[in-house]
């Protein structure tokens, strides 16, 4: 058995993303995120497929982003609520990782296990930026399931999809507490 980390499983049992309208700057600098990424691709990957990417978004890019949401969000018929929002997460932020699932051809590991993986690194990174004392959230906001916008927007090929956007940086409020779930009506205990 290994040793018992204390400390490490203190934060995953007090772990609590910040939401990320309220992070800011500063974000971590180039070197500090790269270790944040070689945290995360340390997730669970059967077949070491490295069935995901990531993009790093920053200034221009984000505000690009933001520009060509309201055109897909019309497109779609989105209200103007939805749009709103989906702008504001890119407007508003400094700094966003987009987790991106890359999928490989793979006879032994089914699509759908490299997807559990590309998500595992999106709760990694999370974690990871986390522990390094900034604030982070997982988000995905409608455009990031729509074909035109990540086809376009971020440069992805057909079979790639948005996993997540991490958005890293200073928070600027204590993070509000939410209900955490009942484990003992979501788990069964099979002995035989």
């Amino acid at each position: 058995m290994l040793k018992p980390n204390d400390a490490a499983m203190a934060f995953l049992l007090t772990r609590r993303s910040r939401p990320a309208k309220t992070l800011t700057g500063p974000v971590p600098d180039r070197e500090a995120l790269e270790v944040l990424l070689t945290a995360a691709a340390r997730s669970p990957d059967h077949g070491k497929l490295e069935p995901w990417r990531f993009i790093v978004l920053q200034d221009a890019a984000l505000a690009r982003l933001a520009e060509l949401v309201p055109q897909r969000g019309l497109t779609l018929e989105l209200d103007d609520e939805q749009i709103t929002k989906a702008v504001n997460a890119f407007l508003h932020a400094q700094l966003v990782v987009a987790v991106i699932a890359s999928p490989k051809p793979s006879l032994k590991v089914p699509k759908v296990e490299q997807s559990y993986s590309a998500g595992a690194v999106c709760l990694s990174l999370v974690n990871a930026s986390l522990a390094a004392g900034w604030g982070a959230n997982c988000l995905s906001v409608w455009a990031s399931h729509d074909r035109a916008f990540v086809e376009y927007g971020l440069g992805l090929s057909e079979q790639e999809s948005v996993a997540g956007f991490i958005h890293i940086g200073t928070e600027t409020t204590p993070p509000p507490e939410r209900p955490r779930p009942d484990i003992e009506a979501l788990t069964e205990w099979c002995d035989r």
